[in-house]
């Protein structure tokens, strides 16, 4: 089964590192964030991969190649212009449309869930993975004496879209021209009931939106002894 990788996005709020190179190329323990997630996918054996990559996709081309280095077999569908994740994707339906269903894989995220899990026949699914806040938060007991404090722990009873799904065919149907995945194609297809959440707990799951977020990605690697 293929997967797509959505990498053509500016990433704005990581300049002025992006100033110079795409947000997918940035690294982390000094590997670029779209080589994690190469290795990722073939670990768990997705093989076939079709990267759709716009800002500066020479330097994402020029590491990646055809893939032989990785074991994988890579595609890839430009953009000309920023087409949001929604409008990537349907960009790339040609390469997409010779199977019934595919993986989808934001090009920021950095995981060790198994996407297989997702894959629930005749189903568009999510990955969706507890929400962590974003503070530390303090206990206290019943005559409210601080007991302790807890760093940003995850909120138990509320999750959030971990940016990996499998569609089938059908979801191109909901996509834009531009525009992005979580603003169209999900809801529409919440609405009608045809999305299927999948939920994941204590697995390493980071996205990348913030030089903060690189540096504590770093640590939890390091410490899940994943580098």
């Amino acid at each position: 089964m293929k997967t797509a990788i959505l990498a053509g996005g500016y990433g704005k709020r990581l300049r002025p590192l992006t100033d110079t190179r795409p947000k997918p190329m940035i690294e982390v323990f000094g590997v670029p964030i779209i080589e994690w997630q190469v290795r990722w996918l073939r670990k768990f054996g997705m093989k076939d991969v079709v990267i759709c990559a716009g800002y500066m996709k020479q330097q994402i081309i020029d590491h990646i190649g055809n893939g032989a280095r990785f074991d994988c077999r890579i595609e890839y569908s430009f953009e000309e212009k920023a087409l949001g994740t929604g409008g990537a994707l349907l960009n790339a339906k040609e390469l997409l449309s010779s199977q019934d269903s595919f993986f989808v894989l934001n090009g920021d995220i950095l995981t060790e869930l198994d996407p297989n899990r997702l894959n629930i026949a005749n189903s568009n699914t999510l990955a969706v993975v507890p929400l962590r806040s974003q503070f530390g938060l303090v206990e206290f007991d019943e005559n409210s004496k601080v007991r302790g404090f807890v760093e940003k722990p995850e909120i138990p009873d509320r999750w959030i879209n971990a940016g990996i799904y499998r569609f089938t065919q059908e979801v191109f149907r909901y996509l834009p021209q531009e525009g992005n995945i979580e603003v169209t194609a999900l809801p529409a297809l919440a609405e009608e009931a045809k999305l299927q959440g999948v939920k994941y707990k204590d697995v390493f799951w980071r996205s990348i939106d913030s030089h903060k977020d690189i540096e504590e990605a770093s640590k939890e690697m390091k410490e899940a002894k994943l580098s």
